[in-house]
C-alpha cells in the first residue's frame, strides 16, 4: 500500500514522502494514529494544502521535546530488584518499569518511547535510549541493584558482579597453611 507520511518515521521516511508499506502496517498503525494518509490524488492535494500547518506543528513538538531532553539528559534512574550471587536478576527490567520510573521522576514518558533493545536481566549500569520525538532522542542511565547501598556503590564506579578476590585469596592462604600442618602430622604417624 502506498501512503503519504505526515511525520518523520524512523527507517521509513520524512514528512511528505510517498512510501510503500505493508497493508497491515498501514491499516493497523500508520492510518489509525494519523501518521500517514493513503496515497491518492485527493489525499495528496489535502496534504499539500495542509503542509505548512503540519510542518509548524512538527517544529513546535520538536522544540518541546528538545526542552524536555535538555532536562532529562544525564538523568539516572535506580531500580531495586532481587538478584542471585552472580548478579543475574530473578526477573527483568522492561520498558514499562523504566517509563514508570521516569514518570515518578517528573517526566511524561510512555513505554513506547523507551527504546530497549533487550530486557535488562543483570545488575549494573545500563544506558537506555528515550525517543521523545522522531528527531529527538536522549539517553538515561538505569542503575539496577539489589539494594540502595549497592546502587550507591555502583554509581560510584564499583563493579558488584566481579567476585571479591580478597576474601578468596585469604581463604586459599588459610587452606595452604592447614595442608602443611596435616602433611607434618601424617609424616609423624608414618614413622
Amino acid at each position: 500500500m502506498q501512503v503519504i507520511l505526515l511525520e518523520r518515521i524512523a527507517k521509513l521516511g520524512q514528512m511528505g514522502d510517498t512510501v510503500r508499506v505493508r497493508d497491515g502496517f498501514a491499516r493497523n498503525f500508520l492510518l489509525p494514529q494519523g501518521k500517514a494518509l493513503r496515497a491518492n490524488k485527493a489525499n495528496l492535494a489535502k496534504f499539500e494544502a495542509e503542509r505548512a500547518q503540519l510542518e509548524a506543528r512538527n517544529l513546535e513538538r520538536r522544540q518541546d521535546a528538545e526542552a524536555v531532553a535538555a532536562k532529562m539528559e544525564g538523568q539516572s534512574l535506580t531500580m531495586i530488584r532481587s538478584a542471585g550471587e552472580t548478579g543475574q536478576l530473578y526477573g527483568s527490567v522492561a520498558t514499562r518499569d523504566i517509563a514508570d520510573g521516569l514518570t515518578a521522576a517528573g517526566f511524561s514518558v510512555v513505554r513506547s518511547q523507551v527504546e530497549l533493545r533487550s530486557p535488562i536481566k543483570t545488575i549494573g549500569l545500563h544506558s537506555v535510549a528515550i525517543s521523545l520525538h522522531p528527531e529527538v532522542e536522549v539517553t538515561v542511565t538505569v542503575n539496577v541493584a539489589r539494594s540502595e547501598d549497592e546502587a550507591v556503590r555502583q554509581a560510584a564506579g564499583e563493579d558488584l558482579t566481579a567476585p571479591e578476590q580478597d576474601i578468596f585469596e585469604f581463604e586459599a592462604d588459610e587452606e595452604e597453611g592447614d595442608e602443611g600442618e596435616e602433611t607434618e602430622a601424617q609424616e609423624e604417624t608414618e614413622e
